[in-house]
């Protein structure tokens, strides 16, 4: 019985998260549950699943809903509670933003816990940080996005250094035979309607920019310890392939299924093991053939930016999830065109002092340098 807590709990993430432990009762039990809003859900969940601890970092005070016998905390500082819950085995990092992901990580690390991570945004501000946590702790990061999660699985076939190359595969999202010109001009409602993927609006309005890609770029240089040479992506308009490895001897392995995340988090909470009823198997009869296709740089100018951040080095991955944020806050808002998100954070990381990353303090002296400056360009 793995006991879990669940930072983001009421996010598209921690939500499926929780069908995947209502349908393996004897394997998963609820440790915390944490969220930065939605008291209403938080306590349906929290009637629901009886964890030992619930959280709402927006609000202080106790919520008359919670079920008796669940501990409370409320604040900033909650979810580092949550984060080292005695209680817990492991903890699934599902919150939105640097600033509640990095040091939710750490702290889950520095506790002795298995971090189950769906944040992508703790690696590509503070990569090296973690990565050094993740060492010190003796854990190893278990990745919830599908496409680190293909990529794990795949680089478990072999051994030591025999990876040649990294192939993350990418839909194309909704833009991926629109002309350039018609891409920025395009509307939100059009941005937030994924072919094939069910998320949050900021990940899918991510996806349509490709930004998502170049955050899953820097994401997998600190995971599997790979240069970004090593780094490729190749659009899959049938997301069925979540990723590739390519091998020493030219094998490449690929890991397939349907586009559901509740198959990369069964596979991260179960793991080593592996335990029925993630989703059902793709039918490849049916589906009749797998296409692929080379990024058009003319389309989605800004999947540069995860091998210019990385170039650049240090905090320069700070600035781009920051400045990234703020530019989609601003679009999601009306404020601006689809066509400037991308143009605001390379802007921004031309502008940003790049240090190294090597404290805490300075991933948050980039992360607000960076979000002043995109904010006073989009003003």
């Amino acid at each position: 019985m793995r006991r879990i807590s669940i930072l983001g709990s009421t996010g598209s993430i921690g939500t499926q998260a929780l069908e995947v432990i209502a349908a393996h009762p004897d394997r998963f039990r609820v440790a915390a549950l944490a969220a930065a809003g939605s008291e209403e859900r938080l306590c349906e969940q929290a009637r629901r699943f009886r964890p030992a601890l619930a959280c709402l970092t927006g609000r202080q005070s106790r919520p008359a809903e919670l079920p008796a016998g669940c501990r409370w905390a409320g604040g900033e500082a909650a979810l580092a509670e949550a984060a080292a819950l005695e209680e817990a085995d492991d903890v699934l990092v599902a919150v939105t933003g640097v600033r509640a992901a990095l040091p939710a990580v750490l702290t889950a690390l520095a506790a002795g816990k298995r971090v189950l991570l769906a944040s992508k945004e703790a690696l590509v501000a503070g990569g090296e940080l973690v990565t050094r946590a993740a060492r010190r702790a003796g854990q190893p990061l278990l990745p919830v996005d599908s496409e680190h999660s293909a990529i794990f699985q795949c680089l478990r076939a072999a051994d030591g250094n025999a990876a040649r190359r990294l192939i993350l595969t990418a839909s194309g999202g909704p833009f991926r035979t629109w002309a350039p010109e018609k891409i920025e001009r395009a509307g939100i409602e059009q941005a937030l309607r994924h072919p094939n993927w069910s998320m949050g609006r900021k990940i899918t309005v991510d996806s349509a920019t490709m930004l998502n890609k170049a955050l899953e770029v820097i994401e997998a240089r600190w995971l599997f310890d790979m240069a970004p040479e090593q780094i490729d992506v190749l659009i899959h308009p049938q997301s069925i392939i979540h990723s590739m490895v390519e091998f020493a001897d030219g094998a490449v392995l690929a890991q397939l299924g349907v586009p559901d995340m509740r198959l990369p988090i069964l596979y991260a909470m179960a793991f080593p093991q592996r335990l029925a009823g993630g989703a059902p198997p793709p039918n490849l009869a049916e589906l009749g053939a797998l296409t692929f296709e080379k990024p058009d740089a003319a389309r989605f100018p800004g999947l540069r930016l995860a091998y210019d951040a990385l170039a650049a080095g240090g905090t320069a991955g700070a600035a781009l999830n920051a400045a990234n944020e703020e530019a989609v806050a601003a679009f999601l808002a009306g404020k601006i065109p689809f066509g400037r998100i991308w143009r605001t954070v390379r802007d921004t990381m031309d502008r940003v002092d790049v240090r190294a990353a090597d404290t805490v303090e300075a991933v948050w002296a980039a992360d607000e340098q960076a979000r002043r400056m995109a904010a006073a360009a989009l003003a």
